[in-house]
């Protein structure tokens, strides 16, 4: 893999190639690129960071999830393995020890050390107090921006989550599903569930693709499980106020194809902006504006804006103009 200079979050989400009118719920995978990046290193003082921190720190944190008897270590190590080929000055693996230079902390076997001068002390808490099993997945998920889980290509199903900023789900009910069944949920959810199965060898193969998602929300925390208080809630409000209230969340999806196991690991990378920060364009405005107006009525309940979505497409019609 060819190295290149460390991506921004902000460039990660393709706009123009997640935002389309007619809005449909399907796939959308996309080859990546040779030399696209997949992982974004966490800074000391990133949010992903320290609302990962928080989320970790419960003495039985949610986002940590895995089917009794399985064993995630083959994904795992494909997972540090490329970590550490795509950042090298960020993340380091030999096959048995794992660094994360940058928040100055290592896991060898199931023990968590300090390295270099100034190791980040509320890392290598939350190391501690996670079961020795969890401590690499716990230092990958803390030293990258994204969340992980492991796909069984043979089987479609979930056996293993390490996802701590999930986007109005639960970890914990998703855990050893099939794909079919983790998408039961959504809406208009036709295409997904017959591509299940499909899916999941694709993935699990050779090739690296990509997906987007994205929705407008009124929770500003990356961290949206729906356990958390106080509930995401529009307040009635018209066109600005909508607006106000509303923040762009997105995630990039990609898939690290682990072959010789017949698995895939699932990255996910979520953003959440101030909506009238992210969609800074009369092109955005319009294309997000012709996306929300031809969703179903069930694809609005399930996004939960059905009862905002006129004065947000007014909105986005001023923006337009504007």
């Amino acid at each position: 893999m060819s190295h290149v200079g460390p991506a921004s979050i902000g460039d990660a989400f393709d706009f123009l190639a997640a935002v389309q009118a007619p809005f449909r719920m399907q796939p959308g995978l996309r080859r990546l690129a040779g030399d696209s990046q997949q992982l974004h290193p966490n800074a000391r003082d990133s949010r992903h960071l320290l609302e990962k921190l928080q989320a970790l720190a419960a003495p039985a944190p949610s986002a940590l999830q895995c089917v009794p008897g399985y064993d995630p270590r083959p994904g795992l190590h494909a997972l540090a393995a490329h970590a550490a080929s795509e950042h090298p000055t960020a993340f380091v693996w030999d096959g048995h020890s794992a660094g994360a230079l940058e928040l100055g902390w290592s896991v060898c076997g199931s023990d968590a050390r300090p390295i270099g001068a100034a190791p980040m002390t509320q890392v290598g808490d939350c190391l501690a107090q996670l079961a020795p099993a969890w401590r690499l997945a716990g230092l990958l998920s803390l030293a990258f921006a994204e969340d992980f889980a492991l796909i069984d290509g043979r089987t479609a199903q979930i056996p293993w989550l390490a996802v701590a900023l999930p986007s109005h789900w639960a970890p914990e009910h998703k855990l050893g599903l099939h794909f079919a069944q983790v998408h039961a949920p959504v809406a208009d959810n036709g295409v997904l569930l017959t591509a299940g199965d499909a899916l999941a060898r694709l993935v699990s193969a050779a090739t690296r693709w990509e997906r987007f998602v994205w929705t407008v929300t009124p929770r500003p925390t990356l961290n949206a499980h729906p356990a958390l208080q106080p509930a995401a809630a529009w307040r009635d409000a018209d066109a600005d106020g909508v607006a106000a209230q509303a923040w762009w969340r997105t995630e990039r999806q990609t898939f690290i194809p682990v072959p010789q196991a017949a698995l895939a690991v699932f990255t996910i990378l979520v953003d959440n902006q101030p909506l009238a920060q992210a969609i800074d364009s009369g092109d955005k405005a319009q294309r997000l504006h012709d996306a929300i107006a031809s969703m179903s009525p069930a694809v609005l309940r399930y996004r939960n804006l059905d009862a905002v979505h006129r004065p947000l497409l007014d909105w986005l019609a001023r923006r337009t103009a504007a």
